[in-house]
């Protein structure tokens, strides 16, 4: 049943992003851009992500160890990188803080009265076996994304990426590393998950949840839902400086639940201290099979929601020091994910239509939530067509982007419709088990904190493979499956 393919398309649309300008490296967030060529168009986005499509039906393994970890290198040729990172400040320090942290985090949308805010920290190790779990962890976020836009009133997402077992990470901080803190900004996550490569390894779990727990700027609202997923395949017992007992203990003394994923078999010697991990903070515990990640599934709508997601980036209107960069990440982040497979792409551009994906560099944006003046603008960070338009004409351009933008969110929300009834049907039909997948214990683990915050999801857009726990009940810590 489970048919491990690596797509042709990725090979070709992979190779067509060789030809980008190499500007795309190197722009820092807290930097004023300097004028460059135009990024690649929206067009070729477009034929990127859709020239073929393959047979519906398939079944495609993310993280399996084939073909499609030789392309690797070739899937990757679009990262974005930070540039020149500062310290941030206003956090509160480990004895030995991890990596400097990135600056120009994007501001938190405006919050609808009632939202809930969600901080999750995802902790990855990235030691020499976990090329797998990497590749999971590149699909399971918009998924993540998707589900949490069921939540009502739309939440305020931040999300955290640490990694860990690294040795190109310094020693010094236990060869743990803060790739970016707390942020809205998903592509800027997206972007780190794809230039993750592993390396070696000492596993110090116990280090890297103190770093997250000490190191991130959690929300300080209390009925915010606090997260921390640490995911690994070794033991978790190796760190003797930060014994991950008293590490799980001081993250839920902060308010922070710890989810522990162990990447291997249930009853085996590591399995039981990587429920400790969990247990100790209030957490849930699952097993997955890195090496066999995500099962994702072809549908006959993942060229036309490929085509759509690249069309909406023209509705996006840049601003400020970090408009440039965003704009170009944003295309960059669109061909990752389609070079990656099918569903990769057709999650992100569900994700892209939801309350949760919101552009701190965009004007529509940032007007729609009144954090903006047209006259305070500086014209200089606007595309030079724009810089000569009146603050009236700029303002009548942003309405017509917005309402393009609907148009084009509308008929993704029409298409995503249909793929998921599809889906539904052909995973029946294929009999399809992702209960030892990282999106699915990821997503359950989740929905099932979230209940005991009072959080709800629409009921009538429930994936059928996720249950949705009573709010009104705390469920315990699960021992397997999440």
């Amino acid at each position: 049943m489970k048919l491990k393919q690596f797509n042709s398309y990725s090979i070709l649309g992979a190779l067509s992003l060789a030809f980008i300008p190499s500007y795309l490296a190197c722009q820092s967030r807290t930097e004023a851009v300097e004028p460059t060529p135009e990024v690649a168009s929206v067009a070729d986005v477009a034929v990127q992500t859709s020239t073929a499509t393959p047979q519906t039906g398939q079944l495609v393994q993310t993280g399996a160890t084939t073909e499609a970890h030789r392309f690797a290198n070739v899937q990757q040729v679009v990262q974005v990188t930070s540039g020149n990172t500062l310290a941030s400040s206003g956090q509160v320090a480990s004895v030995l803080p991890v990596t400097q942290i990135p600056a120009g985090s994007p501001v938190i949308g405006p919050v609808t009265a009632g939202a809930s805010v969600i901080d999750l920290a995802i902790c990855l190790d990235t030691s020499g076996s976990m090329d797998g779990l990497i590749d999971s962890a590149k699909q399971t976020l918009w998924s993540i994304v998707n589900d949490l836009a069921l939540v009502e009133p739309a939440p305020v997402l931040r999300v955290a990426l640490l990694t860990f077992g690294n040795d190109g990470h310094s020693a010094e901080n236990g060869w743990v590393s803060l790739d970016l803190p707390l942020t809205s900004d998903l592509d800027a996550i997206s972007e780190k998950l794809f230039g993750l490569s592993t390396n070696g390894g000492t596993e110090f779990v116990g280090r890297v949840v103190n770093a997250a727990t000490k190191d991130l700027a959690w929300s300080t609202d209390p009925g915010a839902l606090k997260l921390l997923v640490v995911a690994g395949n070794e033991s978790a017992d190796q760190d003797q400086a930060f014994p991950f007992r008293e590490a799980s203990k001081a993250a839920i003394s902060a308010g922070i639940m710890v989810n522990s994923i162990y990447c291997g078999n249930p009853v085996d010697e590591f399995a039981s201290a990587w429920r400790e991990v969990s247990l100790l903070a209030d957490g849930h515990f699952a097993s997955i099979d890195s090496d066999n990640g995500m099962i994702v599934i072809d549908t006959p709508f993942d060229a036309e929601l490929a085509a759509l997601t690249a069309s909406v980036n023209s509705t996006y209107i840049r601003w400020g020091q970090g408009g440039l960069r965003g704009q170009q990440n944003q295309v960059a982040q669109d061909l990752n994910n389609g070079n990656f497979n099918n569903d990769a792409m057709a999650q992100r551009a569900m994700a892209k239509n939801s309350a949760l994906y919101s552009c701190s560099w965009d004007l529509v944006d940032a007007r729609k939530a009144d954090q903006v003046n047209i006259e305070d603008l500086d014209r200089q960070f606007l595309s030079e067509e724009l810089q000569a338009l009146s603050n009236e004409e700029l303002e009548a351009h942003i309405k017509t982007k917005g309402e393009q933008r609907a148009k084009i969110q509308a008929d993704v929300a029409a298409v995503a419709s249909k793929r998921q009834v599809w889906l539904a049907e052909e995973r029946s039909k294929l009999k399809v088990d992702d209960s030892r997948s990282l999106d699915r214990v990821m997503r359950d683990a989740i929905r099932a904190q979230a209940a005991i915050k009072g959080i709800k999801f629409k009921a009538a857009a429930i994936s059928p493979d996720v249950e949705q726990p009573s709010p009104s009940v705390a469920p315990a810590p699960k021992e397997e499956g999440c």
